[in-house]
């Protein structure tokens, strides 16, 4: 199947070319950008009309797959009704009204006051500046500092980039912007454990780590730990074995505030509504993003615990006003789509249908576990990594780190598939409305990709 992209020189394309991010890999300027002109459920087409299954769910957030008409439908609708509205000044409207009581009713017990962004950088972001109100409301200035993990992903504005645990959203970009921003071991056992070490004491040891630098730090200091579930663009790590249960009991013993980020894990993707019911977590507050309108509007939510928004409301009341706001927070268009979305998701009973395909797909790929390319197969209900290394017995990383993985990324779009390479780690997390055929048809293109990057490797690498 061929993608090559007609000859192009504008900005906007020669942008797109330079831009590809969280990859060390250029797009091949032979080919150019991919643009791309519609879709129709787990399919895109570019502007030649090339075929693609986005494997990727767009950036992990398409659930509902392309061209769902109910939600094209319920925007149409409301942009008839009420095209914008904003949630300032006691003033509210019914689709972000009955998507905040939605959000409580669904979320985990004990989190039922819910705040409107438009992404989850900006959720994150906005966490962060309620964590710091809330412990100056509280009369405690200094317990400021928030715990992330290396490899994490928490978005790129200047605060939530912070958080982030990637060299690459941090370099040249001055960031962590101050030493309120920690970062501790990142739960990757194929990469970081000791030799010999088990997946349990590995999970030992990194929490005897975090509780190490609680100390070091002082527990007075730490507002809060956040994490992804299951972490996303950090390469789809999945916990090891142990792991949540004992870097919960360090953040009990002192008392720390739990985020659970779930801007990729919520709403299906792992197999559960959330990535938290897997490893019984009981966040204080919980994000949420991407699949709660598919995609197809942007909107994000903090979802927290009463206690933490009195914090914040009595303080609010005693100064007078929240000085924190959105133009977009809540906005009816993207709630009413949000609304409709959820609604299909429970309809067509799609965390269970996630449930059933997610061994067709991680069986699917584990098959390649034997292949001289492939390190290691892990993932989670609908979202998986392949990760590519030079000598399976060391672990070894082919050199430069992300030429193969940026060399499977375009290899793959010859053979009619997107998927994302986070350095050398190749990611999927198609839609979640794919059968079971298109499953095993995504894994044909997946083995026909593989098959041509190992050929090229024998030459180039």
């Amino acid at each position: 199947m061929s993608t090559q992209a007609k000859p192009n020189s504008t900005a906007a394309r020669d942008i797109a070319n330079v831009l590809h991010p969280y990859t060390n890999a250029r797009r091949h300027e032979s080919r150019g950008p991919t643009v791309l002109e519609r879709g129709s459920g787990i399919y895109v087409y570019d502007e030649d009309g090339n075929e693609y299954i986005e494997g990727l769910a767009g950036l992990w957030s398409v659930a509902l797959g392309f061209g769902e008409e109910r939600l094209v439908d319920a925007a149409t609708e409301q942009l008839r009704k009420l095209p914008y509205s904003h949630i300032f000044s006691h003033k509210s409207h019914g689709p972000a009204i009955d998507l905040a009581e939605k959000l409580a009713a669904m979320t985990p017990a004990g989190l039922d006051r819910v705040f409107f962004t438009n992404s989850g950088s900006e959720a994150n972001d906005t966490v962060i500046k309620f964590l710091w109100y809330y412990n100056n409301a509280l009369g405690r200035p200094e317990k400021k500092k928030i715990i992330s993990r290396e490899k994490a992903y928490h978005g790129v504005t200047i605060a939530s980039g912070s958080l982030t645990g990637l060299p690459l959203n941090h370099e040249a970009f001055d960031l962590p912007v101050s030493d309120r921003f920690l970062h501790t071991g990142c739960p990757h056992h194929y990469r970081f454990a000791q030799e010999g070490e088990s997946e349990e004491a590995f999970s030992t040891r990194r929490a005897d780590e975090l509780r190490q630098m609680i100390e070091d730090e002082g527990p007075d200091t730490i507002a809060a730990f956040i994490a992804e579930p299951v972490m996303g663009a950090g390469g789809v790590l999945v916990p090891p074995a142990g792991y949540w249960g004992k870097i919960s009991a360090v953040l009990k013993d002192y008392d720390i505030l739990f985020v659970a980020d779930e801007v990729i894990n919520g709403f299906g993707r792992t197999g559960k509504l959330f990535a938290c019911e897997h490893y019984g977590l009981e966040p204080d507050i919980m994000v949420l993003s991407k699949q709660l309108t598919s995609s197809y509007q942007p909107l994000a939510a903090i979802v927290m615990r009463d206690a933490l928004y009195q914090g914040i409301a009595d303080n609010t009341a005693r100064i007078g006003g929240l000085g924190h706001g959105f133009t977009g927070s809540g906005h009816p268009v993207a709630t009413a789509v949000a609304l409709e979305n959820l609604r299909i998701m429970e309809e067509r009973e799609l965390v269970a249908h996630a449930a059933r395909m997610s061994p067709v797909l991680l069986d699917g790929l584990k098959r390649f576990q034997d292949h001289p390319l492939v390190g290691e197969v892990r993932g989670i209900g609908m979202i998986a990594a392949v990760e590519l290394v030079a000598d399976k017995a060391t672990k070894a990383s082919f050199s430069p780190l992300g030429r193969i993985g940026g060399e499977f990324f375009e290899r793959a779009h010859r053979h009619g598939l997107i998927i994302r390479n986070i350095q050398d780690s190749i990611a999927i997390c198609p839609p979640l409305i794919i059968e079971e055929e298109q499953i095993r048809e995504l894994l044909r293109r997946f083995e026909a990709t593989l098959d041509d990057v190992t050929e090229w490797a024998r030459e180039n690498m």
